[in-house]
């Protein structure tokens, strides 16, 4: 006999968890900011990372934690680029510009 669990029901207590791109610890969804790529310069000339508070921005999107170890972490490392699929490096000037740096 099939069970069949209301969907009300299947999501109750659930969080979503990602993967922060700076220190690689997994948060609960809240805890950390979208970033997405954003192609603000002109086809060939780079792309820059966008915060997205609200989780609304199109596209494909990777999460840090908002201080300025794991942002500058993930920008050294080329995390962003990678969990993007983007080439080459961002300009970063808005994320930082959000942190207060």
């Amino acid at each position: 006999m099939v069970q069949v669990v209301p969907p009300s029901e299947r999501r109750s207590g659930r969080t979503p968890v990602r993967t922060c791109l700076g220190c690689r610890r997994r948060a609960e969804q809240a805890a950390l900011m979208r970033v997405v790529a954003g192609d603000q310069h002109g086809p060939g000339q780079g792309w820059d990372l966008i915060p997205d508070p609200r989780r609304r921005q199109p596209g494909r999107g990777a999460y840090v934690h908002l201080t300025p170890e794991c942002v500058t972490v993930a920008i050294q490392r080329g995390a962003f680029g990678r969990a993007l699929r983007v080439p080459g490096r961002p300009d970063s000037t808005a994320l930082m510009a959000l942190l207060g740096q």
